[in-house]
């Protein structure tokens, strides 16, 4: 304790903006005298250590928790109030646990040293977002790991981050420099034969110039300030948009009436198609239905014919066997040797057959359905030809 007394009672510290730079030159070097009724002697530490690792900005009301690191009051508290449900504390930057929850106590020592960069007008480095990468614009003034530029001045032809640009809006000196958003071809802007700002505009040769060249190849040309012709230009620049955003919109009109008309259409053929497809499908039941009944007409007919010929057959077939038997029984008596069984025999075979006149029968299949298969024929022919004259209706009314 009495150690701690001397040194925050009897140590004085003095800084200065000494920088130097080392291997990371976004890390700033301070030079700290410490000097003493006893000693005296020089240090560098870095700037980090002076920062809060949870907000990242110098110490606010420093506080050293039991493995060694500082932070403030305020942030450490508000990460172990969230641990308050676990009961178990820990180091943000190293992940040591504490248990039971420490008591935080001011280091006073680091606060008068933190109060003391304060005054001195330094502050912590800047987050790594806010230096100057690849695309960025980076500030003509920073040395070592530049910043990126918010402006860029026209009048000096360099670019400034927030810090360097701060004598532009403080010293009367700039106030007359147009100050523009950060652009890095600031060149660009300046005329390349007498290295002069381009601020005319000639209106005969359609391009900027500076003043000088007003006097020299562009005397007696049309020209005005660039900002009027800006200002002209805007003015033509809005017409011209306004043209474009109410071609725009009757553009879209027609592309949404054309799609509306595509639906339509679709929808249109959709129907058509289903339509079709059902009167074909009736059609091709009704081809069917009157091939059944062609179909049945012919076995009909077939049948009523076949019927006609089988009752003849059978009647010829007795016949045939009833004129077999008697000339069985001829032959036979032929050959008696009784004369008077001979005669009293031949009288009654020898009288012939009641002969029956039996209808003249057609069965040729060439013949009997040749009526039949030509209407057949001439439907299909009917039917195609109808097709053919119908199909060149649709395609006519489809152009």
């Amino acid at each position: 304790n009495s150690r701690d007394q001397y040194l925050s009672g009897n140590i004085s510290c003095s800084f200065s903006h000494g920088f130097r730079e080392t291997k990371h030159p976004e890390l700033k070097l301070i030079s700290v005298s410490v000097s003493s009724k006893m000693a005296e002697a020089s240090i560098s530490v870095d700037q980090d250590q002076f920062s809060c690792a949870i907000c990242l900005d110098l110490l606010k009301d420093p506080v050293t928790i039991p493995c060694g690191h500082s932070f403030c009051m305020g942030c450490i508290k508000g990460c172990w109030d969230q641990d308050d449900h676990t009961g178990v504390y820990s180091c943000p930057q190293c992940r040591q646990t504490f248990t039971p929850r420490p008591v935080l106590r001011k280091n006073t020592m680091l606060a008068e040293v933190v109060e003391k960069l304060k005054k001195t007008g330094l502050q912590a480095a800047p987050p790594a977002h806010c230096y100057a990468g690849p695309g960025d614009v980076a500030c003509d003034f920073c040395t070592g790991r530049k910043l990126k530029a918010v402006k860029s001045c026209l009048a000096c032809l360099a670019s400034y981050c927030e810090t360097h640009l701060q004598p532009h809006y403080e010293s009367p000196a700039f106030k007359k420099h147009k100050l523009v958003k950060a652009t890095g071809n600031l060149q660009e802007k300046i005329c390349s034969h007498h290295d002069k700002l381009l601020e005319v505009y000639c209106r005969t040769d359609q391009q900027c110039i500076c003043y000088l060249c007003v006097m020299d190849e562009h005397r007696g040309h049309d020209t005005v300030s660039a900002a009027a012709e800006n200002t002209e230009k805007q003015k033509q620049l809005g017409e011209t948009q306004i043209k474009f955003q109410q071609r725009i919109q009757k553009r879209e009109k027609e592309l949404q009436d054309l799609r509306q008309a595509v639906q339509s259409l679709k929808r249109s053929a959709q129907a058509a198609v289903e339509d079709s497809e059902r009167i074909f499908t009736e059609l091709i039941r009704s081809i069917e239905r009157r091939r059944s009944e062609v179909k049945e007409l012919i076995r009909d007919q077939e049948k009523a014919a076949v019927s006609r010929a089988e009752r003849l057959l059978k009647r010829l077939e007795q016949e045939i066997a009833e004129l077999r038997r008697r000339d069985a029984e001829l032959e036979q008596l032929s050959h008696t040797e009784d004369h008077i069984q001979f005669l009293q025999s031949c009288q009654s075979l020898c009288v012939p057959p009641g002969l029956e006149d039996f209808p003249s029968i057609t069965v040729s299949p060439h013949i009997s359905f040749e009526a039949v298969r030509k209407s057949v024929s001439e439907l299909k022919e009917q039917l195609e030809d109808f097709c053919k004259v119908e199909l060149v209706k649709i395609s006519e009314s489809g152009c």
